[in-house]
């Protein structure tokens, strides 16, 4: 029997366990029914778990905080703010494929059926006239051949990828390090209130969460996270776009940077990456190449899923794509049995979703 999907509140709350996180919550909803059940189940059955003591145990029966949640719940709705959680077929594919996607995304905005292959477009807050135009250029590019815009809503490049993606009439996703009752920058209020009318404003961060140094680090592995790739335009030695960048070849996914003059330190971040095997981009074309595997996958998975299939069969399709997969990997990520797993697959193979290779190999088709 399939589980229900975890509420955002029941989620919420295993996140005030003192010492308690994203990795452990989402391990024990993957082997309990519900927030109830583990907050009920015996000491003893918890610590048979990996990775959970006794001392762990017994703060999971007495560190769940209701009437935090309550309220952050309350300012959520307060602010007309909405929530995607990791178990919600809309949450973003590429982005569940992490190694540490967020549980809950707060968001204000359109959330697109299918979603659309996505770049990210970072770099200095304080461009050149050169870094300017190589951004609107790019942007302006990428739109006009079907890809999303993501960026951070800071101040330089960030604000010229979303604007001229607006201008293209193109779709842009904005991450933010804050929660999302604050403009920040105050100055892209305009961008803040036009992004979510055809895209979306994201946060991992509650309402009430300011704009602290130390968010912004972590809020770059969602805006590489939710791309096939990232584009760094003009960065410092020290520029936040290397963080995303970094990820983003953590998550194997493509490093694109544009050359600069050697005499410009704005371009001694994005020579270094391309010291270290970042592709360079001279035109669109660059980034296009070396996607293309990215894009044929999410173009099979565009595909309208028939809503009648058990669960299984469709987390099965969530997973494949145009590159084989063994069936030990498929057991070891859907913690189902092989032979559930095995019928699932030999049913979608028979209404054409699924080939097998040799080798006990996978393929969506």
């Amino acid at each position: 029997m399939n589980k229900a999907k975890p509420q955002v509140k029941d989620i919420l709350l295993l996140l005030t366990i003192p010492n308690f996180g994203p990795g452990r919550v989402r391990k024990l909803l993957s082997i309990f029914p519900s927030t109830e059940e583990i907050i009920h189940a015996p000491i003893q059955r918890l610590t048979k778990i990996d990775g959970i003591d006794r001392r762990l145990a017994q703060l999971i029966k007495s560190g769940v905080n209701n009437s935090v949640v309550e309220k952050k719940l309350l300012q959520t709705e307060q602010h007309q703010i909405s929530t995607l959680s990791l178990w919600d077929d809309d949450y973003p594919s590429i982005l569940k494929k992490t190694a540490d996607p967020p549980l809950v995304l707060f968001y204000k905005g359109i959330i697109p059926n299918p979603w659309p292959p996505c770049i990210a477009v970072v770099g200095t807050r304080t461009p050149s006239p050169y870094g300017k135009t190589v951004t609107e250029r790019a942007v302006g590019d990428l739109v006009q051949n079907g890809i999303a815009i993501v960026s951070g809503l800071a101040r330089g490049v960030d604000t010229i990828a979303h604007q001229t993606s607006l201008n293209q009439s193109g779709q842009t996703f904005a991450v933010l390090g804050c929660g999302l009752d604050y403009i920040y920058p105050p100055e892209n209020r305009h961008l803040f209130e036009t992004i979510p009318l055809s895209g979306s404003i994201f946060t991992e961060y509650f309402a009430g969460t300011g704009p602290d140094a130390v968010n912004f680090p972590r809020r770059n592995r969602i805006i590489s996270g939710m791309s096939l790739g990232t584009l760094v335009v003009e960065a410092g030695d020290k520029s936040g776009a290397l963080i995303t960048a970094n990820y983003s070849a953590d998550q194997n996914r493509e490093v694109f940077a544009v050359p600069g003059n050697i005499n410009n330190p704005k371009s001694r971040g994005t020579h270094r990456l391309i010291q270290q095997g970042a592709k360079l981009v001279q035109s669109v074309q660059d980034i296009l190449d070396e996607i293309a595997p990215g894009l044929e996958a999410l173009q099979q998975k565009q595909r309208p899923v028939p809503p009648e299939l058990p669960m299984l069969e469709k987390k099965l399709l969530e997973i494949l794509s145009h590159e084989p997969r063994h069936i030990d990997q498929l057991v070891l990520e859907l913690k189902e049995s092989p032979a559930m797993i095995l019928a699932g697959l030999l049913h979608l193979e028979l209404t054409g979703w699924v080939k097998q290779l040799s080798g006990k190999m996978f393929i969506r088709i």
